[in-house]
């Protein structure tokens, strides 16, 4: 009998990946539902923009620049619930109880020190448990008072020699957090499918007891890691695929780049992924253990890619560690792609970090592999 060709081989394998997962009712969720109601929830949920603010204004003033100004606080747009208190005590017992993130305090000259040309001072007190969203409000809130200082009788003269400064924000001109937050979500999306999906692959085998049997196959070692990774790489491209579709059409994000450069970024991208899912999955001996060390390693990689914080901003010893996390690479091409036609020399070099990390995971999923066979 004629050997059978590496093609004939490796097709088989295949079909038999796409029938294993297509007949599990739990890798069909996996693949369907969880991804696109995940993409919908968190770019509606997750997101930077502070809106609908409480606060509590405590009013000694009761004069004419005191209610201009609790005027101007009220019809800010971000503001949602604004309330009054009469006392030191309901000021504390809100920030305590977190009723409010900021409460603005108008001492009782604060009038007649605007009409005499003196200087006149608001507090402002912000609940530091919530840090980032106290810093935005109290950006918010100064520039409610800066504006009002600026209509008061001495402004005019004091801003006469002040510069005027105009911005603009490239490729996010309205700063819509969206705009960033939904791209990156398409790589920890894709990053989650790929390590879930190929890490449960050779995990399942391993526990139904053929694992065994096609490690003594005709099927070369090469030939069965291109078999486990050619399913989850054809899924993560169609997941990419209606990502995207979801980004520009019903979120009205822009794809100012090339989508070949993307798509190039997105295959390098996946074999990483599934490179680091084979490793997972050849170190495990249940599905059990496969999911636990998918999500072990899926949390620490979104932490470190720069999704949420600056990569810049993290320790100096830590920084280095974001080097081996592909999806800190992935993020600069895929935002790239999107918000500002990021050249293809710039893809090209977060590539090249990806390749290697597809080597080494690779590498170390063959060696598990002819280990287990020996």
């Amino acid at each position: 009998m004629a050997p059978i060709p590496a093609l004939h081989r490796m097709q088989a394998l295949i079909v038999k990946e796409f029938l294993a997962i297509l007949r599990d009712p739990r890798g069909r969720m996996i693949l369907i539902v969880p991804p696109v109601v995940q993409l919908l929830i968190f770019s509606f949920a997750a997101t930077f923009d502070v809106t609908n603010i409480s606060v509590l204004i405590l009013d000694r003033d009761h004069g004419y620049w005191g209610s201009e100004l609790i005027h101007r606080v009220r019809a800010t747009p971000v503001m949602g619930t604004v309330r009054f208190a009469q006392s030191e005590a309901a000021v504390r017992s809100a920030i305590d109880s977190q009723d409010v993130i900021a409460v603005i305090e108008i001492g009782p000259t604060f009038s007649r020190d605007i009409e005499a040309g003196n200087p006149a001072s608001v507090q402002i007190i912000l609940d530091g448990r919530r840090s980032n969203t106290a810093q935005i409000v109290a950006g918010y809130l100064s520039q409610i008072v800066s504006t009002l200082s600026a209509d008061t009788p001495a402004g005019p003269r004091l801003t006469m020699a002040t510069v005027d400064v105009e911005s603009r924000n490239w490729f996010n001109p309205a700063l819509l957090s969206r705009w960033a937050m939904v791209p990156g979500l398409i790589g920890i999306i894709a990053l989650l499918t790929g390590l879930v999906v190929t890490a449960l692959s050779v995990a399942r085998e391993r526990e139904s007891g053929t694992f065994d049997q096609l490690m003594v196959s005709p099927l070369r070692t090469h030939e069965i890691l291109i078999g486990k990774m050619t399913p989850p790489m054809i899924v993560g491209l169609l997941q990419v695929t209606l990502f995207i579709v979801v980004a520009v059409f019903i979120f009205g994000i822009p794809l100012r780049g090339s989508l070949l450069s993307l798509y190039f970024g997105t295959v390098i991208y996946l074999i990483a992924v599934v490179g680091l899912g084979l490793f997972i999955s050849a170190l495990s001996a249940t599905q059990q253990q496969a999911i636990l060390g998918a999500f072990l390693a899926m949390v620490p990689m979104i932490m470190l890619s720069g999704f949420a914080t600056p990569i810049d901003n993290m320790p100096d010893w830590l920084q280095p560690v974001t080097l081996i996390d592909p999806l800190r690479y992935y993020l600069v091409i895929v935002r790239g792609v999107f918000l500002r036609a990021l050249p293809f020399d710039e893809v090209l070099a977060n590539i090249w970090p990806l390749v290697l990390i597809a080597c080494v995971t690779l590498t170390s999923a063959a060696w598990l592999f002819r280990s287990r066979l020996e």
